[in-house]
């Protein structure tokens, strides 16, 4: 049945986002939000709204139980969880359904399935789709892991079989360091997400990160090609483009035909994306994981296929099958979006809420500007840092990469800080200009770019 009210169980600009795509579809909105989030963008946007509690996540936008009753004592018939929160929780996905509600997103048996890292390497396996060399399975013991590294050779990476946004990973060069490292990666997967289970893998150094947008409809699964992700400090992505600069196209057919094959054996619903590691020397790829829900990254995709991924989402939910056959699906030109944090590049990066003065916000063909912000806004401290995300697109990566300096020019966020400083010294970099990067490649760029992204900040200290 097609949806007529949907609940969104999430904030910040991915809210906005689906209210928007809600809104294009017909679809009433119902907007949860916490005691912090009162005057937010996306509850002056909805239809209706419903406080959920404290700010805390664990009393308000984690709690399920105050988020089905208000799906009930509002009518909504459908919940979009977005991305965080609980939007690959397959306890909350079984829980709407069990309430007769829709659940925009995967089932909680392919959530529960693919969320579990080791659990999801061995259906990639199944379905012919390299992985990583390591661990076959959970590894519930220190000595069971290095019996397994004595074999695969060093150097490793260690890794909580459950969750993710790069917590629990430990990487390990020696015998010495593993036996170090094994305990904290066990301890953090364990107090992170309530499961000390972890999988070890050997490091394929200076690759690339690799993802593929899926779309299926429970039956049938195509892909929207890929994005590039290599971008990442403390190994989150900052800067994210489509397509990638580093695939030729007969890999690129083999990496997206892998990625719907995988998907497909899993009888995948709604929006997901496959991620890889690419060693460009070699040209081969592995499968890492699925995240079954839309990613942060997604717009670069929608602005070279022409596809609204977030309303193909909701599509789908309401019972409709893939109305896009994979013939259809094509790439125009080149996109780079780049993530709006209140962070401070003077100061290590540490997060800067605060209350926006005035905003200034780029326009023009082929620019957007995903955000919760408006002018008076004041950006609560409790929730992550990301204010919005930059996308520009235009006929190729050159093109894309210019036109992103001038909008980030035009882009003006007064009080508080944010890592616009850190776009306009990327955009500018000559490697990053001509693609040469991998998932490491960031962090020592930063060290010795300090002083410079410190000067540029707007927090930066003028002489007198």
């Amino acid at each position: 049945m097609a949806i007529e009210k949907l609940l969104i169980a999430n904030r910040g600009e991915i809210a906005v986002r689906i209210i928007r795509a809600a809104r294009e579809l017909g679809v009433a909105t119902v907007q949860v939000y916490s005691k912090a989030d009162k005057d937010s963008l996306a509850v002056r946007l909805a239809d209706e709204t419903v406080e959920i509690g404290p700010p805390q996540a664990s009393k308000s936008y984690l709690n399920q139980a105050v988020i089905l009753d208000a799906a009930r004592s509002t009518g909504a018939d459908a919940i979009h969880p977005g991305y965080g929160f609980l939007a690959e929780n397959a306890e909350f996905a079984a829980a709407v359904e069990a309430a007769g509600l829709i659940f925009v997103g995967p089932t909680a048996q392919s959530i529960r399935l693919m969320g579990d890292k080791v659990a999801a390497r061995e259906a990639a396996a199944s379905a012919g789709v390299p992985t990583v060399p390591g661990s076959q399975g959970r590894l519930d013991s220190a000595e069971a892991a290095f019996a397994l590294v004595e074999r695969t050779g060093f150097p490793v990476m260690i890794k909580a079989a459950a969750g993710g946004g790069g917590r629990g990973i430990r990487i390990a060069r020696s015998a010495e360091e593993f036996h170090h490292l094994m305990p904290q990666a066990q301890a953090e997967a364990l107090a992170a997400f309530g499961d000390g289970g972890l999988y070890v893998e050997k490091l394929i150094e200076g690759a690339r990160h690799i993802e593929v947008q899926v779309l299926g409809d429970g039956h049938d699964v195509i892909h929207c090609y890929e994005r590039e992700c290599s971008l990442q400090r403390r190994r989150q992505k900052v800067w994210e483009e489509a397509p990638s600069p580093s695939l030729a196209s007969p890999i690129r057919e083999k990496l997206c035909t892998s990625a719907v094959a995988l998907a497909q054996a899993v009888n995948y619903r709604g929006a997901g994306t496959l991620e890889y590691l690419y060693d460009d020397r070699t040209h081969e790829f592995y499968f890492l994981e699925m995240n079954t829900r839309i990613q942060v990254e997604h717009p670069v995709t929608e602005m070279v296929t022409g596809i609204d991924l977030v309303r193909e989402m909701i599509r789908i939910a309401g019972g409709e099958r893939l109305r896009i056959r994979q013939d259809q699906v094509r790439v125009s030109g080149h996109s780079i979006e780049v993530r709006i944090n209140a962070e401070d590049p003077a100061k290590n990066f540490m997060p800067n809420p605060g209350t926006v003065s005035a905003l200034g916000v780029p326009a023009g063909d082929g620019v957007r500007f995903d955000s919760m912000l408006y002018q008076g806004y004041t950006v609560p401290p409790f929730y992550d840092s990301l204010l919005g995300k930059l996308i520009v697109h235009d006929k190729d990566r050159p093109s894309a990469i210019r036109k992103l300096e001038c909008a980030l020019a035009e882009l003006n966020v007064e009080g508080l800080a944010t890592t616009k400083p850190l776009h306009q010294a990327l955009a500018r970099d000559a490697d990053v200009q001509a693609g040469r990067f991998h998932t490491a490649w960031l962090e020592p760029w930063l060290e010795s770019h300090t002083a410079a992204l410190a000067a540029s900040s707007p927090t930066a200290k003028v002489a007198p």
